[in-house]
């Protein structure tokens, strides 16, 4: 079964296909969309939803998930996310494709083992868990790991 992670944000949204096969977990894809600040919100949100259907369209995945939404000490930057979510779970839900949405402390928990893992920790996990992972930019390894927690925890 493959499964897409998605770590939705509007500078830059990161991706990632894994194939589950029981407890067998295999590295299919990654990837980040980063969006040009200086254009206007519409056009970035645009750019994010295009990729992510052909994210889709290309890997045919069974189910997605997302980490959740979480509040900014900033109103302006947890809205700005909102937008960049809503855009990419739209591509989802326009094929029909079921998101499953996780906390981040439970993503980390899942890889990781703890909710209070750093960066570094996850990525570090992720070349444990999915053997010949060469590389994945920062979102693309925060979407992984999504991916990956979806897996563990039961997923549909």
């Amino acid at each position: 079964m493959l499964i897409l992670g998605l770590d939705p944000s509007l500078s830059c949204t990161g991706w990632g296909v894994i194939r589950s096969d029981g407890a067998r977990l295999v590295h299919v894809a990654n990837g980040q969309i980063p969006t040009d600040s200086r254009a206007p919100m519409a056009e970035r949100l645009a750019t994010l939803h295009r990729a992510v259907a052909g994210v889709i369209a290309t890997y045919q995945p069974a189910r997605a998930a997302a980490e959740e939404v979480f509040l900014n000490k900033n109103p302006q930057s947890t809205l700005k996310l909102a937008q960049a979510r809503g855009a990419v779970l739209a591509a989802c839900g326009q094929v029909g494709l079921t998101v499953n949405e996780h906390a981040a402390r439970l993503v980390k928990k899942a890889v990781v083992g703890t909710g209070g893992a750093d960066k570094a920790q996850v990525q570090a996990m992720l070349k444990v868990l999915l053997p010949g992972l060469q590389t994945a930019g920062t979102d693309a390894a925060d979407a992984l790991a999504v991916a990956i927690a979806d897996v563990h925890l039961g997923g549909r």
